[in-house]
């Protein structure tokens, strides 16, 4: 071996060590923990006990729970709770803000009622997917926002799963223009609700576990859940015929960890760490899990179960997008927190846009 290589491979196995030694130290574990204290926290669920995604497998609340413990070597453990079993479903945001309970698992557009801005945390219509929402709240500045909306609160949020693209929802007549809208009773959450508001809609916002049987015995004529897999679970399929797509209400859709801050900041480093780094791995896993199960399930809903899919309109869908931004306009012209958010929103969706454009929606066009 001549002296030049030798050189270089010790130079190289040094930095190696060196390296190794760095990310052994950052890594959160029991092994490396800054201290010894164990905490027990609650949270609580805006869904139901056994709902796939939301409270149960891959990327779901318990889920969740049952990681952060393995790796905090039990030193921090998360004790979930299904929607009413220790708060009501839609009571969350006011637990964890007053220090009730520590986590909340939901969607934060549930609480545009306290801040109109919180929806851009969960879902936007007209808005961004799956890979340009991860990327506004991590590299554009999102994540920051996020937590300043929340900051008056007392609460902070986690991206901790994603369904990607929902469908536009279960109707029990069809949809060929604005005016087949009106005077409809439909269950949708979020600023899609208050888009369809304005074309007439009557808007309901009721949890998962309650949708079925508000459609099924009339109550509401429409509804938005999720996605074909969920939504087949929950027989949806059995009280309405036509299901709708386009997905305008929400490209994508973000699960929300909700926390206490006053709980968070009593938190050592390394459990910070396991707790963020669990909310990203669930963020990934659920969409994983969406995306592999909603073919099958839509196949299943039109050759089995008799459902007709259908594209909404493009009349349609051009009315609710000018309606949208007017919406929009109304909300940033009153706060301007919300007019913050906006702009770094669609800003950073704009460039994400350009770059989709000459990227994977060239690939697509060509496979």
């Amino acid at each position: 071996m001549d002296i030049k290589r030798r050189d270089f491979l010790k130079t190289g196995l040094a930095g190696l060590a060196t390296a190794g030694a760095a990310t052994t130290a950052i890594i959160p574990s029991a092994a490396n923990a800054g201290s010894s204290k164990k905490f027990r926290w609650k949270m609580a669920n805006a869904y139901p006990a056994g709902a796939p995604f939301y409270s149960k497998g891959p990327g779901s609340a318990s889920y969740f729970c049952k990681r952060v413990e393995e790796l905090s070597g039990g030193r921090l453990r998360i004790k979930h709770y299904a929607a009413g079993e220790l708060i009501p479903a839609m009571e969350g945001f006011d637990a964890v803000s007053k220090g009730t309970i520590e986590m909340n698992w939901a969607n934060s557009y549930y609480w545009a009622g306290k801040t109109f801005a919180a929806q851009y945390f969960t879902a936007v219509p007209f808005g961004m997917n799956f890979q340009g929402t991860n990327a506004w709240l991590q590299e554009g500045g999102g994540q920051e926002l996020w937590d300043e909306v929340y900051k008056p609160f007392n609460v902070m949020g986690l991206a901790a799963g994603n369904t990607g693209v929902q469908m536009t929802g279960w109707f029990n007549k069809e949809i060929n223009s604005v005016k087949d809208l009106k005077g409809l009773r439909m269950r949708i959450p979020g600023l899609a609700g208050k888009v369809y508001e304005q074309l007439g809609v009557s808007v309901k916002l009721l949890p998962g576990g309650e949708i079925f049987p508000a459609l099924e015995r009339g109550v509401i004529d429409a509804a938005e859940f999720v996605g074909p897999y969920q939504d087949r679970r929950l027989g949806l399929q059995k009280a309405a015929k036509y299901y709708y797509t386009t997905g305008w209400s929400e490209p994508s859709n973000t699960t929300e960890c909700l926390i206490n801050k006053d709980a968070w900041d009593t938190l050592p480093e390394d459990l910070q760490a396991i707790v963020k780094a669990v909310a990203a791995e669930c963020n990934l896993m659920s969409h994983s899990w969406s995306e592999g199960n909603n073919a099958e399930a839509l196949d299943d809903l039109v050759t089995n179960q008799g459902v007709e899919v259908r594209t909404l309109p493009d009349s349609v869908v051009a009315k609710l997008k000018e309606t949208t931004f007017k919406t929009f306009e109304t909300y940033t012209e009153k706060d301007p927190l919300v007019k913050k958010v906006h702009e770094s929103y669609f800003a950073f969706k704009a460039k994400h846009d350009a770059w989709q454009a000459r990227s994977e929606a060239v690939v697509m066009t060509k496979l």
